[in-house]
Formats: C-alpha cells, structure tokens, sequence
C-alpha cells in the first residue's frame, strides 16, 4: 500500500465496483457522482468497471442512462464532454440479482470475467453493499460460494451505517463479515469521517505548534459538537422510530467526531496507529449505566408542532409511519466524559436532533478564561477564547479573541479571525464519498471504522439505551424549528456554561475578520 501521507498516488487501483442496491437513492445521490468525479480528476483510470446490481430489471442502455441522470443532477462536474463521458459509461453494466440465489453469483463471476478481460483488471474486487445491514451476512456468503474472491487480486467490502441496531447486533454482523473477509478489507464507511474538516482535525492538532501544548484539561474548559438538522424524518419514519436520534447519529458520527478531538497523538501517521488512539477514547468513555446517571448527563426530546421559515411543520408523531404514542427521541444531547489523564474534568457537550433551526455541524473549543480580578479582568468582562471547526455545510475554521476595540483607550472587544475554506474551493469541494471510494481503492482504512470502534461506542450508547427503557414518564418535547428541549440548556447552566450559537447565529458584538467578506 502506498503511503498515503507521503505518496499519494494519481489514480486508484484499477478494480471492479459491484454496487449491490444501484438502482438506490444513495447510488443515485452519491455513488454515482463520486465515481464520475474520480474519473474526471484522473484518480480513476481506464482499468475498471461498475457492476450495478438490484432486483429490478434494466439494460445496460438504461442502467448508463440512471448514471447520466444522476450525473447531471447531483455532481459538482458535468458531463459535457460528450467523448470522455461515453468512455466512462462504457465501463457501466447492470445485472439483476436475486442476493438469495447462489447461482445468480456465478454468473456473475462469469462477467466479471469479461470485465477483467475486457479492460485489463488485474482481479481486483470492491464490494459496495448499499443494503439492509440484514442482508451483509447473505451476500459476504454467496460471494464466497459464487467464486467471486477466487482471484489473485484484493477483495474489499464497504458497508453502509448503521452497523446494527445494538452491539448484540453488531457483533452477529460482524461474525458474519468475518467469515468471509479479514478485518483488514472490511470498510465500515461513516461518511462524516469524509468530510474535508473532519479529516482536518489531525492537521490543526499535531502540525500547529500553538494548539497541540493547550489541548489538554489545563487549558481547555469544554469542547461542544454540534449536529443539527432542519429536515424532519421525511419518508423514513418507519426506520427512523425504531432507531431514534442516539443510534442514528450518537453512535457514529457523535462519537467519532469527539475522539478524533480527544485522541492522543499517534506514534505514526498509519491507520492503524490512528485507531488505536481512537479506540484508547472511547474505551475511557465514563458509562451512564443507570436511570439516575443517565438523566444527570444526557438528555433526549421529541419535536412538536411548530414554524420555521414562515412555513408551519408538523409533530413527530403526526409524521408517516410513526406510532401515535411514540417515546423515540429526535434530539439528544449529553455531557461526555473522557477519564483519561489529558481529558479529566472537561466535559465534551454533544448534541444532535432533526427540526432545529440551522443545519450546521460545528465544534467549539473554549478555552478556560484568563483570571479575572487582575489587569484587564479586573475592569472587563472578558469572553473566553474559542476555536470554532465548521464542518457543514460551510467548511472552514475561526478563532475568537479579545483585542482592544478600535478608537477606545481600553475598551475590549471580542474579534473573531476566520479562515473559510469553502470560499476558497467552492463548489467544487470534493464530496465525501469520493475521498472514501478513493481510499478504500488503495486499501487506506484511516477514515473508516475499526470493529473494536464501534463495538465500544456501541457499548456506551446501550447504556444510555437501556436506561431510557426504564423511565416511564414522557419523553420531553420541544417545537419544531428550535434548539431542543430546556433541559439541553440546564445541561450547561449546572456546570457555568451555555450553548455557543452556531453558523448562522454569530453574537452581534463580534467583530469579523473573514476571507469569505
């Protein structure tokens, strides 16, 4: 495997793409696209095909045509050169497949093939299973008894979240997966670890001298993560109420987001290396294994009725497929602990919930505040020193500070020193899935999750889980297009903190310095 830190190379490793589910919403949004922009960018070369892969019955005419059409409306390049697209189409091809019938895998080895031959593919496979997590065991079985993993080349499997529903769950799944593939190409994609922030996260730590002294409970007094969504559940009411916002979001992307920040520094910059030191989080992770911690440290709620925009929304429980007395949560936020030696006091606030006024996903670093009974804290109230990592949608970074207002003898103002990186690649910031697609191409794992990662996060999520399970009271609300329940608020108010407002929602007495004005 290349270096993927020193070496990175121009194109992926020539392979064939099955895409089981092509006929999908997520093919259709994001596979597609990410596939068309690698070509487009040279980082996928001539040696590959796409095997599209469903139920329903299509032509390869009509299977390219679903691509084009996705193309066209869903990727950040178009495909106006007629000549390059009919070259990336003509490695496209469709199969319907019934995934319970073995037989229907051999002939699919049959045109793989033709594919390798075709188009010089040295053996390599990359499965994509955009599917029902019930159905990864299956169809890991029927590649295996198909003889589609009797190659010489790799063999890689790319999941979908969620893996499973508890860690029961996930540990079944994961016996299934490992009878058919080692740990090391199975590709758990959480499509957040993508994100162009996210992966920023590390840089802004280890290769800038002035954060890394200050990242520890000395210096920091809490760090807030936020995810927040504006949409409702949409037409997955019926998956969403037996999930709810804790499994749905806390398990992966929460949790994943906090232990990049609370991570040590790894010895090497290997995947490996920088999931131990992941798994090293979540494994100090303080449990609310009890009715009575659990509502100390987390709280959930459900949207109501309520406006945003000028436009009236509806409850949860009047949205479709949803039980009318249903106790799921659409928000939860908590206070996380960390008990390890760096992270011993600070409490790292998460929350995430649908039907919030902003869709955003931010964290915010606060800093402890210089002592205020001397030099300028003795005359000022001074704000507390952030640093803000927007991640979505705008992406980008900012510092707050205070500095001496402009034209004042010794007045104090908050000033906030932004770097906006969305403004500087613009539309063309490379999606998610691309990044993802590309690294599981060469066999780079660092933004994909390890079993033992999420077997711990599932572990501290099953806690909270049960937990709820035991309180029969209601479940707490809160109206549609605002910031959750109050409890969320008291959740700091106790410890001498608040919520800091989010994108969008910028203090008026701030003064900005942006390359985005």
């Amino acid at each position: 495997m290349a270096d993927y830190y020193t070496m990175e190379p121009t194109a992926a490793a020539g392979a064939v793409f099955y895409l089981f589910g092509a006929t999908g919403d997520l093919a259709r949004r994001k596979l597609f696209p990410a596939l068309f922009s690698l070509y487009k960018e040279g980082k996928l070369a001539e040696d590959f095909a796409v095997v599209g892969l469903a139920r329903r019955p299509r032509t390869h005419e009509q299977f390219r045509e679903d691509v084009y059409e996705s193309i066209t409306e869903f990727s950040r390049y178009k495909a106006d050169d007629a000549e390059q697209w009919n070259r990336f189409a003509e490695h496209f091809v469709y199969m319907s497949l019934d995934i319970n019938n073995v037989d229907g895998f051999r002939e699919l080895s049959e045109l793989t093939a033709r594919l390798d031959t075709q188009f010089g593919i040295q053996g390599n496979r990359l499965f994509y299973l955009a599917l029902a997590p019930s159905l990864f065991g299956p169809v890991s079985y029927n590649l295996r008894d198909g003889g589609l993993l009797e190659t010489k080349g790799w063999h890689r499997v790319v999941i979908e979240k969620p893996f499973g529903y508890d860690l029961e769950s996930a540990q079944k799944l994961n016996d299934e997966l490992s009878q058919v593939f080692d740990e090391k190409d199975i590709f758990r994609i959480d499509h957040y670890l993508g994100k162009e922030m996210v992966q920023n996260i590390e840089v802004l730590r280890f290769a800038n001298a002035f954060f890394e002294p200050l990242w520890n409970n000395k210096h920091i007094a809490n760090i807030q993560i936020t995810l927040s969504e504006t949409v409702g559940v949409e037409e997955r009411g019926g998956y969403y109420d037996k999930s709810g916002a804790l499994r749905d979001m806390g398990q992966n992307h929460m949790l994943q987001m906090l232990s990049m920040i609370a991570m040590e520094p790894p010895s090497r910059l290997h995947p490996e290396d920088i999931r131990d030191e992941k798994v090293k989080v979540l494994r100090s992770l303080r449990q609310y294994d009890t009715l009575e911690r659990a509502a100390r440290h987390v709280v959930r709620g459900q949207y109501t009725s309520g406006s945003a925009r000028g436009k009236d929304l509806p409850g949860y429980r009047e949205e479709d497929s949803v039980a009318p007395d249903s106790k799921t949560e659409t928000y939860f936020a908590a206070r996380v602990m960390v008990d390890n030696f760096r992270w011993a006091g600070v409490p790292f606030y998460i929350r995430t919930g649908k039907r919030m006024p902003v869709k955003t996903t931010e964290v915010v670093i606060e800093f402890k505040n210089v002592p205020n009974n001397v030099l300028f804290g003795g005359k000022h109230q001074l704000n507390p020193n952030l640093l803000v990592i927007r991640v979505n949608p705008m992406e980008g970074i900012y510092i707050k500070i205070n500095a001496k207002k402009p034209g004042a003898d010794s007045q104090v103002q908050p000033v906030a020193m932004e770097f906006c990186q969305s403004c500087l690649i613009g539309l063309n910031t490379p999606e998610a899935y691309e990044r993802l697609i590309f690294d599981a191409t060469r066999g780079e794992s660092t933004y994909f999750t390890r079993w033992d990662e999420v077997s711990h996060a599932w572990a501290f999520v099953d806690k909270i889980a049960a937990a709820w399970r035991k309180d029969e009271g209601d479940i707490p609300t809160y109206p549609a297009g605002s910031w959750g329940p109050q409890e969320a608020e008291q959740l700091l108010a106790k410890d001498g903190f608040h919520w800091w407002p989010v994108n969008g929602q910028e203090e008026d007495n701030v003064i900005w310095v942006s390359n985005s004005k």
